[in-house]
């Protein structure tokens, strides 16, 4: 085989394409020239008809390197004088149109774009940053476009930090970890503009929103999802971190009057209450079980958030629900206000947390998710925009076909 049907077929070239020669430069550059039938066809690029060639455009692509050489494609592309579309460029078989590299060098760059960032991929393939970034944008548009079936029965939704100043984006995601959809802010229209992009039979499909107490996001989900009443589920998480705020701050209001020699041992003492009951070891319970005696009120709120805790094992609805309401009584009863305010608010948002019971439903998932995206911020160390940070996430959590079809 000699080089030009070689180059021919890595490039996967058919009639009316060939390769008419290829040289190496002084510079130690493979330059690879292609051409197009003067006699064939040319074809709108919007309509597939044939049409009378208008003129040619000399092009330029990045192609994968020949051995150590790096490899630049060159063709003189017809554009096509089509009656309905006008004068258009033909589509050429070895790159996308608006892309100015080869699609076999767009699929490695993707591959390296998987495990680091972009400025260690621009670097390590001489590219500027903002053509590593197209190569980003275009691989998440052709995996949305060619995304043809998501499982959306069970979702969560959860907001992510993008920026200081609490600028947020919203998260959806299902039950696999897949990233489904992206949006600006944590609003009610963040979250109803991703139910509206939905068809009727998506949105039927629904069974579970997983969420936080939310009043933005419970009143999008309200206004869309049919059925809701059974379908919210308001995640534990919160639930215990609430929880947790309330415990510590009760812990706070009560070192200010306990014995100067206990302080200091209270306030070290601090992640000992807040731990789940499965993580205390001996040395945490000795803690716990000697500052009990000094500080009566935060072991009473402490006992108070275990008990909550463990009402999550109960797997019917009436039962999960009569042992939250004697929960309520205790907390109460408790007068430990920052408790009475938790309660007050899991009393009023109840009818969720049974959902979550009796489904099984949590947000640990959408929160491993979260914890991923932390890490894409920190190897890009920040993004410049959010349209940048929302590619990022679905080119990395969006669980598309990022390859162009024909090469998988």
């Amino acid at each position: 085989m000699d080089e030009l049907s070689l180059y021919e077929s890595i490039l996967g070239l058919q009639e009316p394409w060939a390769v008419e020669h290829v040289e190496l430069s002084k510079d130690g550059v493979v330059h690879v020239y292609t051409e197009h039938d003067r006699d064939a066809e040319t074809l709108c690029p919007e309509c597939g008809c044939a049409c009378p060639r208008y003129d040619t455009r000399d092009k330029s692509w990045r192609h994968l390197d020949t051995c150590q050489f790096q490899t630049i494609v060159h063709g003189a592309v017809p554009r096509a004088k089509c009656p309905e579309h006008g004068v258009l460029q033909v589509n050429v078989p070895w790159a996308e149109r608006n892309s100015r590299f080869t699609l076999l060098f767009e699929a490695m760059a993707i591959q390296w774009l998987k495990e680091a960032s972009i400025n260690a991929v621009s670097r390590r393939l001489g590219l500027s940053w903002n053509a590593t970034d197209g190569i980003m944008r275009r691989a998440v548009a052709r995996g949305l476009s060619a995304r043809e079936s998501v499982d959306y029965q069970h979702i969560a939704v959860d907001e992510v930090s993008s920026k200081k100043g609490h600028k947020y984006i919203t998260i959806v995601s299902n039950e696999s970890g897949q990233v489904v959809d992206v949006q600006d802010d944590r609003s009610k229209s963040s979250l109803a503009a991703f139910y509206t992009s939905l068809s009727e039979r998506e949105l039927d499909s629904i069974q579970t929103v997983s969420m936080d107490m939310s009043p933005a996001y419970l009143s999008a989900t309200k206004e869309h999802v049919d059925g809701w009443e059974q379908k919210i589920c308001f995640d534990k998480f919160h639930v215990a971190m609430d929880l947790n705020k309330a415990v510590d701050s009760v812990r706070k209001g009560e070192m200010r009057f306990a014995p100067a020699d206990q302080r200091r041992p209270l306030h070290l003492s601090r992640f000992n209450w807040l731990r789940s009951e499965g993580k205390l070891k001996s040395h945490h319970w000795d803690t716990i079980n000697s500052l009990s005696k000094v500080a009566k009120k935060t072991a009473r709120a402490w006992a108070i958030r275990q008990y909550a805790m463990q009402l999550w094992n109960y797997s019917t609805r009436g039962w999960a629900q009569r042992a939250w309401a004697r929960w309520y009584g205790w907390a109460a009863r408790s007068r430990l206000t920052p408790i009475k305010t938790v309660a007050a608010s899991i009393k009023k948002n109840l009818w969720g947390i049974i959902n979550a019971i009796v489904h099984r439903k949590s947000n640990a998932g959408a929160e491993s998710i979260n914890s991923r995206i932390k890490l894409l911020k920190v190897r890009a160390r920040g993004f410049r925009n959010k349209e940048r940070f929302k590619t990022a996430i679905l080119f990395q959590l969006g669980g598309l076909c990022l390859i162009p079809a024909h090469l998988n």
